[in-house]
């Protein structure tokens, strides 16, 4: 019998449990790790709430986790409530699939002014992350400044932009509708240090933006390079510049219908946050040219103003004591997922933010071979029941995916009209609901 320890109930997680079950069948047990009391990770907390079609791929996970070989634990903080050489002690296989829950730092001068958030933060405050619920962002202003050109950054301008008859539908929480409701917001400045050729936004998410109720998507035409070098683009970048393109074609009348513009500001690197009694007022930018693809200063400065600065520039993985970490990079130190015998990684831990959901699976499935080279044939370890004889002796209160199902049904009850969940945003809250032991 083999036994696996998965860090991590994310999409990497459970694409890697379905790829042991698969492999091994009967001859696997596998355990997956979480410190919060709900699985899904960037599932729950990262997609936007209003796209609930991709977080339906949560189905395909329940289904692995509801096998008799594969089990959650909840609610149990590895490096804190247990080791990785604790668990590297019980389970023939550990392997790491955490994520990159952290923000990448924008430290530039003013970076801890009042109202500035990185992404991870902002996002999980309104995806209610036990961690970010508390944030408070002061919507009041008219000026927000999103600093980032991916699919990150589109999915901030358009929440802070939505009616809230936009969100039936979604599973946005009630602290973050209400906040938004209030909402003074006129202008949304999306900031790029590159141009239109080199945005990682993709088409989709870009269109969304024409169809918004109160929110109009402006380009300057002066950013736009000739239309013929967009030959040169793969299809899916030229599909979304050719959107760009069409939001610098829309009639300047419409801006004057929908009280909210979405500004898109190529050719931009902010270089400094300027506040006024300890909150953000506005963002020094300084005007970039792109030479060989990369952002060239020009020394030519300007002001935006500021109420809300939301920075989405990337992510980074949580270090973990004893395990080694590529700081440069943001991830563990990894051979093609291995870190140290016995050892693996995989998913964002391995690569950093990269790829979709969906690229997860094969990297599930490919550390799952690595783990077949490795561990052979030899005498195996206690695995789950000794993990079990120290829950005892711990006293760790986990949580199963059946307790994590009453959860579910709580939050489903407690939704508002047309929504498909109101969740949780206290881990206090989530044990309470899952009923009794």
């Amino acid at each position: 019998m083999r036994h696996i320890a998965i860090v991590g109930s994310g999409p990497a997680g459970y694409y890697t449990a379905e790829a042991a079950a698969k492999k091994w069948g009967e001859e696997v047990r596998v355990d997956v790790f979480d410190q919060l009391p709900v699985p899904y990770g960037l599932i729950r907390t990262g997609v936007a709430p209003d796209h609930q079609s991709i977080k339906g791929v949560s189905r395909r996970y329940e289904k692995t986790a509801l096998s008799d070989n594969v089990r959650f634990v909840g609610n149990v903080s590895v490096g804190s409530d247990v080791s990785i050489a604790e668990l590297q002690s019980l389970y023939d296989a550990v392997i790491l699939a955490t994520g990159a829950p952290n923000d990448r730092q924008l430290n530039l001068d003013g970076h801890d002014l009042a109202n500035v958030f990185g992404s991870a933060a902002f996002v999980g405050w309104y995806n209610g992350h036990p961690q970010f619920a508390g944030l408070a962002p002061d919507l009041s202003g008219h000026h927000v400044v999103v600093i980032g050109m991916g699919n990150v950054a589109l999915d901030v301008a358009r929440i802070l932009s939505k009616t809230e008859q936009e969100f039936a539908g979604s599973d946005i929480v009630a602290h973050a509708l209400d906040a938004l409701a209030g909402s003074g917001i006129e202008t949304i400045t999306i900031v790029g240090r590159r141009g239109p050729h080199q945005i990682m936004m993709t088409p989709k998410e870009l269109g969304e933006l024409m169809h918004l109720e109160r929110a109009s998507p402006q380009v300057d035409t002066a950013d736009l390079p000739p239309v013929d070098d967009d030959a040169i683009l793969e299809p899916g970048l030229r599909k979304s510049v050719t959107l760009l393109r069409d939001f610098a074609a829309i009639p300047q009348n419409i801006h004057g219908e929908k009280p909210i513009a979405i500004e898109f500001d190529f050719f931009a690197s902010p270089k400094a946050f300027h506040g006024e009694d300890g909150k953000v007022a506005s963002v020094e930018i300084e005007r970039t040219r792109v030479e060989a693809g990369r952002a060239v200063a020009t020394g030519e400065t300007y002001s935006i103003p500021a109420d809300l600065v939301v920075t989405c520039i990337g992510y980074r993985s949580s270090p973990i004591d004893g395990v080694p970490f590529d700081e440069r990079a943001g991830r563990f130190a990894n051979d093609e997922g291995r870190i140290l015998p016995g050892l693996y990684c995989v998913g964002w831990a391995r690569r950093g933010p990269s790829g979709t959901i969906g690229t997860n699976r094969p990297d599930g499935y490919g550390v799952i071979e690595l783990v077949e080279e490795d561990i052979g044939a030899g005498e195996r370890k206690k695995g789950r029941e000794g993990f079990d004889e120290w829950v005892e002796t711990r006293g760790l209160d986990v949580v199963t995916f059946r307790d994590w199902q009453n959860i579910e049904q709580a939050e489903e009850a407690a939704a508002r009209d047309g929504a498909p969940r109101e969740k949780f945003v206290d881990v206090a809250s989530m044990i309470a609901a899952r009923g009794p032991l």
